[in-house]
């Protein structure tokens, strides 16, 4: 029965009999309250320990019981984790919210919510329809893993991610349970964990193209549909540094179109809690989500009206770590195509590294920060420009070439920019196409005949921005995006024969939404962030590296120690590039230190990839495990 607020660790029994951990924070109450699920495979009990101050606070200020949920086969949850967002994960999650739903302290409404792998999944089982799941808050999350994600971008392989959350999930999945959830045999847990896991990464390595894999977890069929599955309402939070800022006026457009309740909140925001995220303004993000869980599992929806609030950005100068991007609110997306023509034919050698200055797609925490000055990329690209005069765009731009190429792969990497009197250059959007898919991404790639024109649509993220009267309005059209997305296999020339870019011109009118304020200033910090682009000039090589790591205390007087670094590079002179990454996780607990360290090295010519996985882990100093991993696939 309801009563004193609490915490409370539990095993929930799947259909199959495997136990799923799960800590529950209960509110005091005298009656039940619904309850909000967040269900993650990053481990609840230490390397996101952190998270249960939301928890506790919609406990405590906003009466809700909270769960967190362990996934399969990671942190202290039973089972195997074979890959990210497997079928048994949605049919798992939708036992849990009938568990949840069935226990004397909760009213039978479940919502779920979280931020990137839990905001797709909060997505994805609203897509099963479980009875109990009322809603879902999907913050930072993709409706297209395909095109969306962090494996691929307009058909061409990220690059950069591989060194991050790409290469970290194999060794964080092969981590133990902790011995004070667990209990007895979480050693023997463990070392099956190391005998039988297998990195996710060589997966998507594998699957270099759209089908069923990708469909799976894609709430967009590849033919644009799939929305009318969920019936939960639905509200998306997305940022306009972030990689899945397509999850916006894309999504709200197609739930509109099949019935489904919903909100659109968007703002400036990395991949990061808007109440700290750079860049602000900065917002507290649990008070609206509190407000949507209210109208849907307190009053059935009443009082809702589907609503968008859109952050318009400004011209603003640029920085990757920029604290604040100035800009105003508004909730009117109505817009109008407006078309610029772009005169050709104009021709361009392609240089591998062009892309530095942009950095990666996904802006997140420290050293993912964002994108600087482009005018270095600018100057080796084809640029078209217009003057802006005030322009505003809210929506997707398009990009419609006509482009040929000397050799049968290549891609085109599409910017927006915003360019100052004195030449600063600031990407207001971006788009990228492998050439192999220029009949659609979500079709069978086909090489290129060269010289042969082609037409092609490039799509450019989504985007609200404003430009301040004198700027540039600026579209740069170049041969790489890299090291966000993989340079082409060998030395090319392209040439734009001609074209139109495609803006959705808005000219609405700015609000004052009643958002509580989050932080006056960010919460990154540079301090041990090591991030360079280094030029080897004599081997004509360029390196994009990173180092970072933390470590702090956890539950059950234990401590982690989590290391990164990754290295990408390409040869300028023949294309071939290299990834390297190393990560490692230290845990320790009263009478036990566990490690576990995984190294990653990527090699890619013209005709395929190299990959060596190679994982080691140690109990005390102990080595427990080592295993290797190589594989060689066709590019």
């Amino acid at each position: 029965m309801p009563g004193a607020a609490g915490t409370e660790e539990v095993r929930i029994r799947m259909r199959d009999g495997v136990e799923l951990a799960a800590t529950l924070w209960l509110p005091e109450s005298t009656d039940p309250q619904p309850c909000l699920l967040e269900a993650l495979p990053y481990r609840k009990d230490d390397l996101t320990s952190s998270y249960a101050a939301t928890y506790q606070k919609m406990r405590d200020r906003y009466r809700y019981a909270v769960c967190r949920l362990d996934l399969r086969g990671t942190g202290s949850s039973g089972g195997d984790a074979h890959d990210e967002y497997p079928p048994v994960e949605q049919g798992d999650v939708a036992e849990v919210i009938a568990w949840l739903a069935g226990q004397p302290w909760c009213s039978g409404a479940v919502g779920m919510f979280g931020t990137s792998y839990s905001g797709f999944n909060a997505l994805q089982v609203a897509c099963e329809r479980p009875p109990a799941l009322k809603a879902v808050c999907a913050i930072y999350a993709s409706d297209d893993r395909w095109t969306d994600d962090v494996h691929y971008r307009g058909g061409a392989l990220k690059w950069l991610d591989l060194v991050d959350y790409c290469h970290y999930m194999t060794p964080l999945t092969m981590l133990p349970p902790v011995p004070a959830v667990y209990g007895e045999g979480w050693r023997e847990e463990w070392l099956r964990r190391l005998r039988t896991q297998e990195p996710w990464v060589l997966t998507w390595l594998r699957e270099d193209r759209d089908g069923e894999y990708w469909r799976h977890g894609s709430v967009r069929r590849g033919d644009g549909t799939g929305y009318e599955r969920i019936q939960a309402a639905v509200m998306l939070v997305g940022g306009w540094a972030d990689g899945y800022r397509n999850n916006t006026f894309r999504t709200v457009t197609a739930l509109a179109d099949a019935g489904v309740p919903h909100r659109l909140l968007a703002g400036p925001w990395a991949h990061a809690d808007p109440a700290t995220a750079m860049p602000g303004p900065r917002i507290d993000l649990d008070a609206e989500m509190a407000a949507w869980f209210d109208t849907w599992l307190r009053r059935g929806g009443a009082g809702h009206r589907d609503r968008v609030d859109v952050f318009v950005r400004q011209t603003t100068v640029p920085r990757p770590d920029l604290d604040l991007h100035t800009g105003f609110w508004t909730g009117d997306t109505t817009t109008s195509p407006q078309s610029r023509s772009l005169e050709g034919p104009r021709a361009l050698v392609v240089e591998p590294d062009v892309g530095t200055t942009a950095w990666i797609d996904c802006a997140g925490h420290l050293p993912w920060g964002q994108s600087g000055d482009q005018r270095a990329d600018d100057a080796r690209s084809l640029v078209w420009e217009w003057p802006a005069e005030g322009l505003a765009v809210l929506g997707h731009p398009v990009a419609r070439l006509r482009v040929s190429a000397t050799a049968p792969s290549a891609s085109v990497s599409v910017k927006l920019c915003d360019v100052f009197p004195d030449g600063t250059s600031a990407l207001v959007t971006r788009g990228t196409l492998d050439l192999r898919f220029r009949d659609g991404l979500h079709g069978t790639p086909q090489a290129l005949e060269p010289g042969t024109p082609h037409d092609l649509e490039v799509g450019l993220d989504a985007c609200a921005y404003r430009f301040s009267p004198g700027q540039t309005l600026r579209l740069s059209v170049a041969g790489a995006d890299w090291p966000n997305t993989v340079a082409p296999p060998e030395p090319l020339e392209l040439t734009v024969h001609g074209g139109e870019l495609v803006l959705p011109v808005w000219d609405g009118e700015a609000t004052d939404p009643p958002f509580a304020p989050g932080a006056d200033t960010s919460a990154e910090d540079p301090e041990g962030v090591e991030w360079t682009v280094t030029d080897d000039v004599l081997r004509r090589r360029t390196t994009c590296a990173v180092r970072h790591g933390a470590q702090y205390p956890t539950p059950h007087d234990g401590r982690a120690v989590e290391q990164y670094a990754g290295a990408v590079s390409v040869e300028r002179d023949t294309f071939a590039q290299h990834a390297d990454a190393d990560c490692s996780y230290r845990l320790t607990w009263p009478g036990t230190d566990v490690r576990v360290r995984s190294t990653m090295r990527l090699t890619l010519s013209a005709g395929e990839l190299d990959v060596t996985i190679d994982v080691a882990a140690y109990d005390g100093e102990e080595q427990v495990a080592r295993r290797e991993w190589q594989e060689r696939l066709p590019r």
